[in-house]
């Protein structure tokens, strides 16, 4: 019989890390521990452990690792982000932040009982520099890096000098957009939609895009980007490789924004600029009032949003006087070809994904 195998997921309650969680634990061969400051919402089973510590502290995370045991994979999904969301994205002590936690994971795994097998690790389109400038379309992950400040470098750095050492494998995933369930997370939009869409229509006005000029885009779902961590963790293909991963079409967003009106049961109206940044935290009364006529878990909306409606003005393209927003002014596409021919063909409708993460928050009481 083989060895058991173990997974450690950092960042579990994340988009991401939450993905993965699941993933891993319809996985018998696999036990997981769930490493989140606050407890993931998952199912307990056999061989599931869950850790609260602050990737900050290499102490605390020395000494709550050496407790599991050996540990053969690692998914590394864990992040820091600024307070303001876009601005810290090339800031120092984002960076450095990012890096020391990643550095204090790896210390402690170093003295484990036993080497790791397997390190997966995430990036993203800003791996291309899309956000300082034109990036090259489409995206291929033979591009040389684009030089800028980014803790996916400082990342990567520790994690080839990590495999170079101890005879690890790795691989690195650049996905685009991703989209989940998750609530209060940096980065996730569907929250922030579906929660705009209860308030437009306890108000009484149209869910109009909040947008401004239009671009195409790419998604992943985050049970895609979760399936295909679970891949990487034994397909000899993935080893020690970098893989951008989409759901594997296109979309833009006005002409989506009918489908997520039917989905959340809502009237669209013209497109109305609105920043949701500033919008969006003004209407706690309002949503409290949605709360308690829809009988829904009564969570705030800083508690469901996180710092995504930050994120929601960047990615709808919204400026104050309608200007083009220069980074998404200019196309980012990524090649998904490279992870095809590895042999992982995951897909999925982007129409179909949002349908989905709409009716799953609703299905949960989060949304009316």
């Amino acid at each position: 019989m083989s060895p058991r195998k173990r997974v450690l997921v950092l960042g579990a309650t994340g988009v991401v890390g939450r993905a993965a969680t699941e993933r891993f634990l319809r996985d018998p061969a696999f036990d997981v521990v769930a490493v989140a400051r606050r407890q993931p919402d998952l199912p307990e089973r056999d061989g599931y452990v869950h850790l609260s510590v602050d990737l900050r502290d290499a102490k605390a995370v020395a000494t709550s690792i050496a407790r599991v045991g050996p540990v053969s994979h690692v998914v590394y999904a864990a992040l820091f982000e600024k307070s303001d969301l876009i601005s810290g994205w090339v800031d120092s002590e984002q960076i450095d932040t990012n890096r020391l936690m990643f550095a204090n994971v790896l210390g402690a795994l170093r003295v484990a009982p036993a080497p790791v097998e397997h390190f997966s690790i995430l990036q993203g389109t800003k791996a291309y520099g899309y956000h300082i400038g034109r990036m090259r379309i489409p995206g291929k992950e033979s591009q040389p890096r684009v030089g800028h400040g980014n803790f996916y470098w400082e990342q990567e750095d520790l994690l080839l000098a990590e495999a170079r050492e101890t005879g690890a494998s790795y691989t690195i995933f650049r996905p685009q957009f991703i989209f989940g369930g998750v609530l209060g997370a940096a980065m996730n939009l569907v929250p922030v939609i579906g929660v705009y869409a209860a308030l437009c229509r306890e108000l009484g006005r149209p869910f109009s895009f909040p947008g401004g000029a239009p671009y195409v885009a790419e998604a992943v779902d985050s049970r895609l980007l979760g399936d295909a961590l679970h891949w990487a963790a034994t397909a000899p293909t993935a080893r020690n490789e970098t893989f951008n991963i989409t759901n594997g079409d296109v979309f833009e967003w006005r002409d989506a924004w009918p489908s997520f009106a039917r989905a959340l049961d809502v009237e669209t109206g013209p497109d109305r600029p609105l920043s949701l940044a500033r919008w969006l935290p003004e209407q706690e009364a309002v949503w409290k009032r949605i709360v308690a006529s829809h009988g829904l878990r009564p969570h705030s909306l800083d508690e469901i949003l996180g710092l995504s409606h930050q994120y929601a003005d960047d990615a709808f393209a919204y400026t104050p006087d309608g200007s083009p927003l220069e980074s998404r002014s200019r196309p980012v596409l990524l090649s998904t070809v490279k992870l095809r021919q590895a042999g992982f063909g995951g897909c999925i409708d982007t129409e179909q994904m949002f349908s989905y993460w709409f009716a799953r928050l609703r299905s949960e009481r989060i949304l009316p």
